[in-house]
Formats: structure tokens, C-alpha cells, sequence
């Protein structure tokens, strides 16, 4: 099993950058289970707890970012960056639509720079299809293809899909609380 793993993080000014970028340190390919393997690929301390009834937790919500120790879910597919550039694409509804939809989300992101924002998450982001690219402030872009993971802490970054098909990603969030940059980064 072969599972690429980029982490980001801070450098001492307190700018997004990629600390790491590689296999995962953690990886098992057992021998007497051909074909099995696991990777793990990063941990956090346990804050969640299980949910006591049978109610969709998902029905009725509008926001997407979960609250500190809360976890989300999420499967996005990026369409190629070519679309926001297409004859006919009106940016001013996919604003407002953005806000109808996904309110909390879209109140991170940057009117000035497209597409960046920052959540109080730790994210996982797994590429399922398609390329992606994880753009972060130092303006290192990382080319991310399928089974490729993310590891996001909190810091400011955009994907840009620069192919010509849709990219599929997941992303397990959870809630987190913000340090002071250059405290304990």
C-alpha cells in the first residue's frame, strides 16, 4: 500500500506552508493476509462522542464546519477551474448561492483571493478521482492525484482543479480550537 501523505502547518511567521510530504510513516502490509494493509495516517486526541438516538444528523443542518471536538464528513467534487472562466458563468449566483447553501463555509473564504480560506478544523482531505491542486500561503502548489491525503490544520489554503475533468474529494473535519500563531505551533 502505498498512501502519499502532505501535511500542512505554520512557519514562524504564521504563513500556511506544507511541512511534509511523503508515504505515511505507519504503513502495514500484512503477510499472512495477502492483499491486506493498512495506513494510518494521522491521529488526534479522542473529543467526539456517539450520538444517543437514530436521528439523520445531517437533516435540517446548514452549516458544514463542525463545531470544536464536532466532526463532518464531507465528499466534494471540483469542477475544473475552467468552468469559473467559461462564456456564460456568472460569479455574483455562485456567490449567493454558495452563502444559501453552505453559509458558514462560504463566510471563510477570501473575496480578494478566490478560493482561499481557512476553517478551525482539523481536515483530512483523501483525493478519491480526479487531480487537485492544495495551493498554501507561501505559494507552494501541491499536484494531488487519487489516494493522495492531506493532513490540514487549520491553516489558510485553496484547491484548484487544473485538469479538464472533476476531482473528488473527501474531507473528515474536525472541530478544533486556534492557538496563537507562533505558540506551540
Amino acid at each position: 500500500m502505498a498512501i502519499r501523505r502532505v501535511v500542512t502547518g505554520h512557519d514562524n511567521n504564521g504563513r500556511s506552508v506544507v511541512v511534509s510530504d511523503g508515504p505515511t510513516p505507519r504503513t502495514v502490509n500484512f503477510e499472512a493476509i495477502p492483499g491486506h494493509a493498512f495506513a494510518q495516517i494521522w491521529t488526534t486526541p479522542p473529543s467526539p462522542v456517539f450520538s444517543a438516538g437514530h436521528a439523520d444528523p445531517t437533516e435540517g443542518q446548514i452549516n458544514l464546519v463542525p463545531p470544536v471536538g464536532g466532526t463532518s464528513l464531507l465528499i466534494v467534487t471540483f469542477p475544473p477551474d475552467s468552468v469559473m472562466s467559461a462564456p456564460g458563468f456568472d460569479p455574483v449566483a455562485a456567490g449567493e448561492e454558495c452563502v444559501a447553501r453552505m453559509p458558514d463555509l462560504a463566510r471563510t473564504f477570501e473575496p480578494e483571493c478566490p478560493g482561499m480560506h481557512r476553517t478551525d478544523t482539523v481536515d483530512y482531505a483523501i483525493v478519491m478521482s480526479g487531480e487537485v491542486w492544495l495551493e498554501v500561503d507561501d505559494g507552494n502548489e501541491t499536484l494531488l492525484r487519487p489516494t493522495d491525503v492531506v493532513v490540514q490544520q487549520g491553516t489558510r489554503h485553496a484547491w484548484r482543479n487544473k485538469s479538464d475533468a472533476p476531482a473528488v474529494v473527501a474531507f473528515f473535519m474536525v472541530g478544533a480550537s486556534r492557538q496563537q500563531i507562533g505558540a506551540a505551533l
